[in-house]
């Protein structure tokens, strides 16, 4: 961009415009349907390992170490093929595209996400959420550490953040201040975990849904 938006909507992706606890619930589903009980608790552990190592879900990760700890059980096809054939389009929130499109008129959309470098992409791909935002989409390990960065790629006067984990709305504001308006969308289990919200100050703007953001008026925000 040679010269700074006027204003930029940040999107996080999982839990917020795209309903990542019910992928999860429906990977479970199929591990135990696929490989059963036994070895589908080995893969989570993995997951959870990683998640701890790399501070975002590693979902083809998890699988490599469940691949390198059964090296010769061929189950593993059932679930890469899952993984990438997965209907990512049927768990975009309702409202989720309507929202992106419902504030375009006021300044850049943009995806900025967490996650690895191959499956996340895809999903965001998949879901058609990268269309919505047309092609502009930011993928870190920490987002909330390469805010210099973001406003390298996407410079504005002013940024509005979306996102369902308030730890990482406030951090953000910590750092930008006046510069940015934080959104806190009430989706998802990190959301809705009220012991772990309170720990947090309240953010600018907290919508129920998604699809709550069409009910604002984007200049204000």
């Amino acid at each position: 961009m040679s010269s700074p938006a006027r204003r930029v909507f940040l999107f996080d992706v999982d839990n917020t415009l795209l309903n990542n606890d019910r992928v999860t619930a429906d990977l479970k589903d199929h591990l135990r349907e696929a490989v059963g009980e036994e070895c589908a608790t080995r893969y989570w552990i993995f997951f959870e390992d990683l998640r701890k190592e790399r501070g975002y879900a590693d979902y083809l990760g998890a699988l490599q170490r469940f691949r390198s700890e059964n090296p010769q059980d061929r189950d593993f096809i059932k679930i890469s093929s899952f993984l990438l054939g997965y209907p990512f389009p049927d768990r975009v929130y309702p409202g989720a595209k309507e929202a992106i499109w419902h504030v375009r008129s006021h300044g850049l959309t943009a995806i900025l996400s967490d996650g690895d470098v191959v499956f996340q992409p895809w999903k965001i791909i998949r879901s058609g959420l990268f269309d919505a935002v047309e092609e502009r989409a930011l993928i870190y390990i920490h987002k909330e550490h390469e805010l210099a960065q973001v406003e390298a790629e996407l410079p504005a006067e002013h940024y509005v953040l979306v996102d369902d984990k308030i730890r990482i709305l406030t951090a953000v504001k910590e750092i930008w201040k006046e510069r940015v308006t934080t959104v806190f969308v009430r989706q998802g289990h990190y959301a809705l975990d009220m012991d772990l919200v309170a720990q947090y100050p309240k953010t600018d703007v907290t919508i129920e849904s998604i699809g709550d953001l069409r009910n604002l008026d984007p200049s204000t925000l």
